[in-house]
């Protein structure tokens, strides 16, 4: 199967940039549109939806066509009502669409459906240094990306992280604090491919480093829906393929 230029949904909550200040100064028109403008540049077909769009931005035609979800949410998990979170899981497992969630999606109700755990962690709010270490150099979301990525100020996620075994292992984060995460994971499920990626706390510039939005540009192309994908059949046979006698 080949692979065209993926389309690109990007869903954001879009809450602390229209009640805090200063997230609304790092990212004035919301983090999906921060999200969204390199991925434009480098050529792809990108859409953006929000919580208080009409379907909650997850109706049936928003996600028609979809090759890859890109999920930032925060504080407002609870209001994606649970037939929105279904519509996203069956358009994984069973059509193949991409799902990348972004730092506390690991909470988002749509990646938890996915990994059938409760994604716990621990966490520190205190602008500490992050080292996000590269230790699958040769997987496609690492392209591009040295040795390390370092953040001058990020949010702390600890192990353990309550998940199933990641089938691949990118990034290994270690926080000035001294604890690591595993902060790049991907996961296959049913038909789709998942990534988490960890760094993305609203109150740090973080999706405004270059490094950090070539990882997110691999990661789209990665988890996207192979061009040609069609779903197996299920269910019952009348017909054998092989004559019965």
């Amino acid at each position: 199967m080949t692979q065209r230029r993926p389309r690109i949904l990007i869903w954001n909550e879009f809450r602390h940039e229209r009640m805090n200040p200063a997230v609304a100064a790092l990212y004035p028109q919301g983090i999906h549109e921060a999200l969204a403008g390199p991925l434009r540049a480098a050529g792809l077909e990108v859409s953006t939806a929000t919580l208080d769009d009409p379907g909650h931005g997850l109706a049936e035609d928003r996600l028609d066509g979809i090759d890859t979800l890109v999920w930032w949410g925060h504080k407002a998990h609870a209001e994606v009502p649970d037939e929105a979170v279904d519509r996203v899981r069956k358009r994984v497992t069973e059509q193949g669409m991409g799902l990348v969630a972004l730092h506390s999606s690991h909470f988002s109700k749509p990646f938890l459906a996915l990994m059938g755990t409760g994604c716990f962690l621990k966490y520190r709010i205190a602008g500490e240094k992050e080292r996000l270490w590269v230790v699958d150099p040769g997987h496609p979301v690492a392209a591009g990306i040295s040795d390390c990525i370092e953040l001058d100020h990020e949010e702390m996620y600890g192990e353990p992280f309550d998940v199933p075994p990641p089938d691949d292992l990118v990034f290994l984060s270690w926080f000035q604090g001294g604890e690591v995460f595993r902060s790049g994971c991907g996961w296959r499920r049913g038909l789709g491919r998942v990534f988490y990626f960890r760094p993305g706390h609203e109150t740090y510039p973080t999706y405004h480093h270059p490094q950090i939005q070539r990882v997110i540009l691999n990661a789209v192309h990665w988890a996207a829906r192979p061009e040609g994908l069609e779903a197996p059949v299920r269910g019952r046979r009348e017909t054998p393929l092989e004559p019965l006698g």
